[in-house]
């Protein structure tokens, strides 16, 4: 076969050649002898909803004993709302709930969607975004605007129609998309689609960006949201003296001149030590709690206090008619209660990050020295273009190789999120094939993070497992690549 000339013939090559493809990734896990009971019992990462880490055993412990005691689920919130206010002060509140999208969706029910009560038809309201990463999150709770992002996420996820992502939109709420100053969305992929590529935003013209578009949105404008993320492949390279992005600085700006609530969607972010609301001056940040803190299943709302009471009035969570500081009742949003377990779990994780926060910040350390000296030995050919980088927000390493288009000639596989749910990203179905569960790894930027089977009982790296399943990407990357083409 003839070396691809454009990119849509080299995803055409490489959807031709799958079969091939996990053949030799099979046959490149066997070298690596992993051990038979580990074969799909480990993996690259235990911050994915669908396959999280196991319970730490500190952690573990702590619900365990909390599940033999009777202790009104009250005072587990309040005592999470302590550690949150050690952290970030007196004028900051928490909020658990069951997810963070659950998170997610109270934030915007209670904060952007115009009311629902009162004579005559409800207004229109618009919040927002930028068009960066994930947007099927933070981004898709409105009907989105210009008219030539509405189709943007038609083929996401596995459930279409009314109740699939489009269900998510609230009633009479807009999404304006901003495009970020810096960034490309080139289509790539074998689910062929935009990637936003995001390493060289620039924070400055980026919220120049947005405020025009704030400024021809403003008399419908009800507030702003993005991601938390703190790694470059996210779009938060550049950084003030204390680490916090300065685009997400910018955005809490802009919000703050027009009076409008700026909701950050940190799902996979650590509390107390990533990235802080505080110093961003966001109004609300939300969390997946078991992604990356070690908590049990839950998520977690931390806000401003005069934005947090609403949104603790629709969880049931903000006082009795009486009048008290706390209640456990019910209100609309009350389905999204994580329950006793999660709330324990939460809360022993909360103060670990508290008065040990080692314990999640030496497993990223170790891991990303295995990730830097694994890459240092990929193919010289394609080695140049990976760039590495820590994040304590995520509990991350992050590899970049958006550079290796920059050249004019075809790079290295770029694969989409819609490859992704459509089961055609090979970075991320070669990995099961090779008997190692996945991470994220689309719009040229994979995800790395300690806990599912490469750490131990109390949450250190296991460096064997660990470095094992760094490899096996390595030898994949080298793979399809090689099938790319782009050798040729």
């Amino acid at each position: 076969m003839a070396a691809p000339k454009f990119k849509f013939q080299m995803y055409k090559r490489l959807q031709q050649r799958i079969p091939q493809i996990y053949a030799e990734a099979k046959k490149a896990a066997d070298s690596l002898n992993i051990p038979a009971e580990l074969k799909g019992a480990f993996g690259l990462t235990g911050a994915i909803s669908g396959c999280p880490s196991p319970l730490r055993e500190d952690i573990e412990k702590f619900m365990a004993e909390e599940s033999k005691k009777v202790v009104p689920l009250a005072i587990y919130v309040d005592q999470i709302r302590e550690v949150i206010k050690e952290a970030y002060g007196d004028d900051y509140d928490a909020a658990p709930v069951n997810t963070c999208e659950a998170g997610l969706w109270v934030s915007f029910d209670s904060l952007f969607t115009p009311p629902m009560q009162g004579r005559g038809d409800n207004y229109r309201t618009r919040y927002i975004s930028p068009m960066e990463r994930h947007i099927h999150h933070q981004a898709s709770y409105g009907r989105p605007f210009p008219p030539k992002y509405k189709d943007i996420l038609a083929d996401r996820g596995c459930t279409a129609g009314e109740l699939g992502f489009y269900g998510k939109r609230q009633n009479n709420l807009d999404t304006v998309l901003v495009p970020l100053a810096g960034a490309e969305y080139p289509v790539h992929g074998i689910k062929y689609h935009p990637v936003p590529l995001l390493k060289n935003v620039k924070a400055k013209q980026s919220v120049e960006n947005l405020a025009v578009a704030a400024k021809r949105h403003e008399t419908l404008l009800s507030g702003f949201a993005s991601l938390g993320y703190d790694t470059p492949g996210y779009g938060y390279s550049e950084k003030d003296k204390k680490g916090t992005p300065l685009l997400l600085k910018g955005i809490a700006e802009l919000a703050q001149s027009y009076n409008v609530p700026y909701v950050i969607d940190n799902a996979w972010g650590i509390p107390i030590i990533g990235t802080s609301i505080k110093e961003v001056g966001a109004d609300v940040m939300i969390y997946s709690m078991d992604k990356a803190t070690g908590s049990a299943t839950s998520g977690l709302i931390i806000g401003k206090e005069d934005v947090m009471v609403p949104i603790r009035r629709a969880l049931g969570l903000h006082g009795n008619r009486y009048g008290t500081t706390a209640s456990y009742g019910k209100a609309a949003l009350v389905t999204q209660d994580p329950g006793k377990e999660g709330l324990s779990g939460q809360l022993a994780a909360l103060r670990v990050l508290r008065d040990n926060p080692q314990v999640l910040t030496k497993p990223i350390d170790e891991l990303y020295e295995i990730v830097v000296d694994e890459f240092s030995k990929i193919d010289s050919r394609i080695k140049p273009f990976f760039q590495i980088f820590k994040s304590y927000n995520s509990g991350t390493v992050e590899i970049n190789y958006e550079d290796s288009w920059k050249n004019g000639k075809l790079g290295i596989p770029i694969f989409t999120i819609e490859d992704m749910y459509a089961g055609s990203n090979l970075f991320q179905d070669g990995m099961t094939q090779m008997g190692i569960i996945p991470t994220i790894a689309y719009d040229a930027n994979i995800f790395i993070s300690p806990g599912l089977g490469t750490t131990d009982n109390h949450g250190q790296l296991i460096h064997e497992r660990a470095r094992m399943t760094v490899r096996a990407l390595v030898m994949l990357i080298e793979i399809v690549c090689n099938h790319a083409g782009i050798f040729e």
